[in-house]
């Protein structure tokens, strides 16, 4: 969503960066481009305003224009003022939902039509249940008060059956007001800890559905009203929310289609217009897809800074534990087999992909573009064909991959002999790690090399060279692999590098 505004305020700070030196005006020339980057965005001019005039504020005093390294300096003050602006009070840490009442805790789903309101109620469900991965293993009961749209109640009932979430009876003919009433008895007397309310909504604001929602909250009391809205309708997402927080009292924002092409205006401005915070961000159509939002991890994915914390917590949650003892225990021996490469492309799939990846490591935002640029997420799928391709036997022992055995992988997976050469190298590579690995003490040479603060000190030691595969060598590079994740190394992978400059 970010990336036009990324790629502009990019330009802006690697020429503040490369000076040694900065004076008044130099600052002020770039606080006016930074300006004009976010109104490009679509971001509210109020909003913008106020954001480059306090940014500007700090960054002329006389600390920064006479510090060691003045372009970091005013770097660190345009993140603080984003992470301001997206809403990060404290720390820049998520908004929690306000769940700390009398069970049944109410939280009611308000909106548009077709802003996703049934699928985002669904999403917060799984997550505070513990069907399916969620996280809190709430009991959780969904009821549809949607009489308006087609089927919208049904909707909602399979969407229960996929997160293995209750919903409530359908009674055709009865009323939202009548149905919230059901809701919370139901609720109450089963013992249920959230009631999630799907509400009705419009194609556009009116008085009918301001009186709906405010008719139903006196009968829910409700401890969470969250306003759902599309972030790739810009800033009429703000109108809209502004229109609504005047109408009932929102506690927050939950903006869906946070992985489309919007240029993230709403997303910047909806906090500053409407005063609450954005708790949540859909970022795709299956269930799993929907993020905390953390003001600062999103000021830092726009500055080119990365998001190592959430990359860290999306393996966490996608990595199997069983799986994982597995893995290590093959790794701690030295052995690594294609079924292996296999299971750890399959990893990175799950976890987003290529390009997903690269965007939350810091440095590696031109990576991503490149991987986008080349389909670099076919990469993976193709990676994985060509393994599919081979016999039980062959994976378990690449070295009998003879010239006909590799045509006849060529040919299955609808790949070339050449690319079933490089991923074969990339197997001998990172088989030579695991042995080293070995040598190093096993399971104790494998801590040190990822760091011996799990993400901290060296960091993973390179993911290329530690277990991830160098996709880099794969897509017309050298060998190189990603770079290490804790260890503060941002340069481009040789492979991409080389990318790049063929594309130029």
């Amino acid at each position: 969503m970010f990336e036009s505004l990324s790629d502009r305020l990019g330009g802006v700070f690697d020429r503040l960066r490369g000076r040694g030196s900065l004076t008044e005006a130099d600052v002020r020339a770039a606080m006016r481009e930074v300006r004009v980057a976010l109104l490009e965005a679509d971001v509210a001019l109020p909003v913008a305003r106020e954001f480059v005039d306090k940014a500007t504020e700090q960054a002329i005093g006389q600390q920064v224009l006479r510090s060691v390294t003045p372009g970091q300096q005013v770097v660190k003050i345009v993140n603080d003022a984003l992470v301001a602006m997206l809403g990060g009070d404290g720390d820049g840490s998520a908004a929690e939902l306000d769940l700390g009442v009398a069970p049944p805790a109410v939280i009611m789903m308000v909106g548009l039509q077709g802003s996703g309101k049934t699928t985002t109620t669904a999403k917060i469900a799984r997550r505070l249940s513990g069907g399916q991965g969620g996280r809190e293993r709430k009991k959780v009961l969904m009821a549809s008060l949607d009489v308006n749209r087609p089927n919208a109640q049904e909707q909602l009932a399979t969407l229960g059956t996929q997160t293995e979430v209750a919903t409530l009876p359908i009674v055709p003919g009865q009323q939202p007001v009548d149905i919230a009433r059901r809701a919370l008895q139901a609720a109450k007397l089963q013992g249920y800890d959230v009631l999630m309310l799907d509400t009705a909504g419009r194609l556009h604001v009116d008085q009918a559905l301001m009186d709906e929602m405010r008719a139903v909250a006196d009968v829910a009391k409700p401890a969470e009203i969250l306003l759902v809205v599309d972030a790739l309708t810009g800033q009429d997402a703000v109108n809209v929310a502004t229109s609504f927080s005047a109408q009932v009292p929102l506690t927050g924002v939950v903006l869906t289609r946070m992985d489309g092409d919007a240029r993230g205006g709403a997303a910047l401005s909806m906090r500053a217009v409407t005063g609450k915070p954005i708790k949540f961000a859909g970022t795709g159509e299956k269930m799993d897809a929907l993020e905390a939002f953390h003001p600062s991890r999103v000021a830092g994915r726009i500055l080119g800074m990365g998001d190592v914390v959430s990359l860290v917590e999306r393996a966490a949650e996608t990595i199997q534990q069983e799986d994982a003892e597995k893995i290590a225990a093959r790794l701690a021996k030295g052995q690594f087999d294609l079924n292996d490469l296999r299971a750890q492309l399959q990893q990175m799939r799950k976890m987003g992909g290529l390009g997903a990846l690269a965007g939350m490591l810091p440095g590696l935002k031109k990576a991503q573009n490149a991987v986008q640029q080349v389909g670099g997420e076919k990469v993976l799928i193709h990676m994985d064909a060509m393994i599919g391709s081979m016999t039980p036997k062959e994976r378990a022992k690449p070295e009998l991959l003879n010239a006909k055995r590799k045509i006849r992988i060529a040919k299955g997976s609808g790949t070339t002999v050449q690319d079933v050469n490089k991923l074969l190298k990339m197997h001998q590579e990172m088989a030579g790690a695991m042995k080293k690995i070995r040598k190093m003490g096993g399971l104790k040479g494998m801590a040190a090399m990822f760091g011996k603060g799990g993400m901290g000190g060296g960091g993973m030691g390179g993911l290329g060279g530690a277990g991830m595969p160098d996709i880099g060598s794969l897509i017309g590079g050298n060998s190189g692999g990603l770079p290490g994740l804790g260890g503060g190394q941002a340069k481009l992978p040789p492979g991409f590098e080389n990318l790049m400059n063929k594309k130029k």
